[in-house]
């Protein structure tokens, strides 16, 4: 093994890289960032009745979205079965595997037999130690490796402890299938060996597949790597999570406007933990992050923390970059005449994000929130806010609308000096003046200062738009 950390993250390409494995790959990433080591990616593609070259670059591209690279090129299992059966050959050479004869009735009958005898079902060993002469003709065997019949398997482990495995409960399981493929286990473990893989941190449903990995490790003589198994994700209910709980894939995330350094928080808190700390950037938890820290118990998956922790990150994200994110996300939900509008504004909307951020807890929002920027005249009014203008509130927009067209100033706060001196004029408290104008300029009742609004619209368009509700709504 190399003295070098290296970690891999190994999904199935069956579907989507959903949440429990962006997670599994985000804990590989960080460890091996954190020791100057590197992740691998290797695809488990050896089951190619389910293989889908789609959920392979789904998986790829959710990574790439998460911000995890990843070194050299994937590798893929199933370009490498020529090695596997290489090394399923060497163990029976070396005596340590085995030649299995058994039909797929012996095996039928054998667990048959267990159940009637109140046993888990399990290979009773019978071609173990057979003559070889006693070989059927014509039958393709499977090859089995030889489990200790006696003492233990022990899977040292940095979030279980140590966790005991009684040989003599794990029978002869097979390495190479009839059909001269090899099974999850050898090819795993081979892998992971010609990979230098020096740690595994994989799901706690995995424990029981170490100790089989273990016997074909201690089997070559080949070094075990140290292993992590991280409790499942739960919902918040604490059931077993469910797309009911958020168990969607990680595309879905982003088309629901969530950042990556969000999503990466969030995932690093279900199931570490660094004090009280909830919220962090990327580079404090690959300085923060160990083994250590990882929980015992399942976490739970809670769609409000996920969104108020995206809302941190929004406030505290530059402005070009998210302009940029919220351009790239109007394309990719196919809203062209945003894209169009915010690239048309870009100057306008930058320097509007500011104040939208604090406003916002998804890119949607957003995007949401700087429609009133490149809205076509008249702007439709939304029906909550409609109730903002009616004949008194438009005869006081009138006179304002005189005052502004001869006021020289017009920025924020001399804007805003003027409207609170027709309020107190009029006896009317800055908001009751201030609402209707926001309604009239943006169509909502929610935008970023009404003044500030007036200051990015500019003179022209501002009494324009104050006008079309006013004047002839």
């Amino acid at each position: 093994m190399t003295n070098k950390i290296i970690t891999r993250f190994a999904p199935s390409p069956t579907g989507f890289l959903h949440i429990g494995g962006a997670r599994t790959a985000l804990f590989n990433w960080v460890f091996a960032k954190k020791h100057g080591g590197e992740m691998l990616l290797r695809i488990e593609d050896t089951d190619r009745a389910r293989y889908s070259e789609e959920a392979k670059r789904a998986i790829e591209e959710g990574l790439k979205w998460l911000g995890l690279d990843w070194g050299g090129e994937a590798v893929s299992q199933y370009q490498r079965r020529d090695r596997h059966r290489e090394i399923a050959h060497e163990l029976v050479e070396k005596g340590l595997a085995y030649k299995c004869y058994c039909s797929a009735e012996e095996l039928s009958e054998m667990r048959a037999r267990a159940r009637e005898a109140g046993l888990p079902p399990r290979y009773d060993g019978r071609w173990r130690d057979a003559d070889p002469a006693l070989a059927p003709e014509g039958v393709a065997p499977s090859i089995r490796i030889k489990v200790p019949t006696s003492g233990t398997i022990v899977v040292h482990d940095h979030v279980q402890g140590d966790v005991t495995f009684e040989c003599a409960n794990l029978d002869d399981f097979i390495i190479l299938r009839s059909d001269g493929s090899p099974t999850y286990m050898l090819a795993v473990v081979v892998d992971d060996h010609d990979m230098n893989v020096t740690h595994i941190i994989r799901g706690d449903d995995h424990l029981t597949n170490a100790a089989r990995q273990i016997v074909i490790f201690n089997a070559m003589q080949w070094d075990v790597p140290q292993m992590t198994h991280v409790p499942l994700i739960h919902g918040p209910d604490g059931a077993k999570l469910s797309k009911r709980h958020g168990a969607m894939g990680v595309d879905a995330y982003r088309k629901m406007g969530y950042l990556p350094a969000a999503v990466r928080n969030y995932l690093a808190r279900l199931g570490w933990s660094h004090g009280d700390d909830e919220f962090f950037s990327t580079e404090q938890m690959i300085e923060w992050f160990s083994l250590e820290g990882l929980n015992k118990g399942a976490s739970r998956f809670d769609f409000a923390k996920l969104e108020n922790l995206n809302g941190q990150h929004i406030r505290e994200e530059k402005p070009a970059y998210l302009f940029t994110t919220m351009v790239e996300l109007a394309e990719e939900l196919g809203n062209y005449s945003d894209k169009a509008g915010l690239l048309a504004h870009k100057e306008t909307v930058i320097s509007a994000l500011p104040e939208l951020q604090p406003r916002a807890k998804t890119v949607l929002e957003l995007i949401t929130l700087a429609q009133f920027i490149y809205a076509e005249r008249p702007l439709p009014i939304e029906e909550k806010a409609s109730k903002h203008l009616n004949e008194n509130t438009r005869a006081m927009l009138i006179e304002i609308i005189a005052l502004l067209e001869i006021h020289a100033n017009w920025e924020a706060a001399s804007l805003q000096q003027l409207v609170r001196d027709f309020g107190e004029q009029k006896e009317l408290k800055l908001g009751k003046v201030a609402q209707p104008m926001r309604v009239a300029l943006t169509g909502r009742t929610v935008s970023p200062g009404v003044f500030e609004v007036m200051e990015l619209l500019g003179k022209s368009e501002s009494l324009e738009r104050l006008k079309d509700q006013a004047v002839h709504p």
